[in-house]
């Protein structure tokens, strides 16, 4: 029917370039953003669960984090615990050589000073090695690494006491000033080398865990990260052929939308 009062196809051509020219603003929008889900509308279903996948990939994340931070907190006190050591086997070949009968006891007395010096240094050593105000080589409070959701997404590290005094290394009161002082204090030595060695092995083995920790989280940040992707990013070479397609189409109902204004004159013709 030749009408014109509505023009019936142009309100028609109109109705379907808006169409298109909304689907080529979300190919634009989609293609400018590289995600598929921009907001809750284009996938409520899909943006649910790719928002749980972020939550558990950054927690993921922290926890591989926090698993570093701890060894970087083990490799403080393990390299505390190398001086230590090395303090120690000065402190042994002193007694060695104090317990030689070779020396006079003024000699002697100077390898004692030495001695009570090297003593007080692992006192200091211990007491003053710390990691974000935490000490472990002179209390044995125990620290938690948490690196997962669950409360047995942890590894307990327990402080070993380093110091002289009788709860740690039992050095204090030695003293080489004498042959008899000298090979007694060997002796503790012998132990206390042992409570140390007890104590960085066990850092180096929670290291050791910690290192496995956070190879472990990266693959699985990994593969979560992988399944959002799947979820919630855009396949740029079928979006690409989307937003072509509505090119396509936008100029198309641009060109029948000029060519549906144009129908209303036909009836003036008939009107003349």
């Amino acid at each position: 029917m030749l009408a014109i009062k509505n023009n019936l196809m142009a309100v028609n051509a109109a109705r379907h370039l808006g169409q298109s020219y909304d689907a080529l603003s979300k190919s634009v929008e989609r293609l400018s953003s590289g995600l598929r889900i921009n907001s809750a509308k284009d996938d409520a279903a899909g943006l649910a669960v790719r928002e749980l996948m972020r939550a558990d990939v950054a927690v993921i994340k922290q926890g591989a984090r926090n698993a570093q931070d701890g060894i970087s907190m083990l490799q403080t006190f393990e390299g505390a615990m190398s001086t230590i050591d090395d303090i120690l086997i000065r402190m042994q070949a002193l007694s060695e050589q104090a317990a030689t009968g070779s020396y006079s006891s003024a000699q002697r007395y100077i390898m004692h000073q030495e001695f009570d010096e090297l003593r007080q240094e692992i006192d200091r050593v211990a007491q003053g090695t710390t990691f974000n105000g935490i000490k472990m080589l002179d209390n044995s409070t125990t620290v938690s690494i948490h690196f997962g959701e669950l409360t047995s997404d942890k590894i307990d590290i327990a402080g070993s006491i380093m110091t002289s005094a009788s709860t740690g290394l039992s050095l204090t009161g030695l003293a080489i000033d004498d042959t008899a002082s000298a090979k007694a204090a060997m002796a503790q030595l012998d132990t206390a080398i042992g409570s140390k060695d007890t104590a960085r092995a066990k850092f180096g083995y929670k290291m050791n865990r910690l290192e496995g920790t956070v190879g472990v989280l990266g693959i699985q940040s990994e593969n979560l990260m992988a399944a959002e992707s799947r979820v919630s990013d855009v396949d740029v070479a079928t979006e690409m052929a989307e937003i072509t397609r509505n090119q396509v189409l936008a100029q198309a109902g641009i060109s029948m939308l000029a060519q549906a204004n144009t129908m209303p004159q036909m009836a003036l013709t008939l009107l003349r």
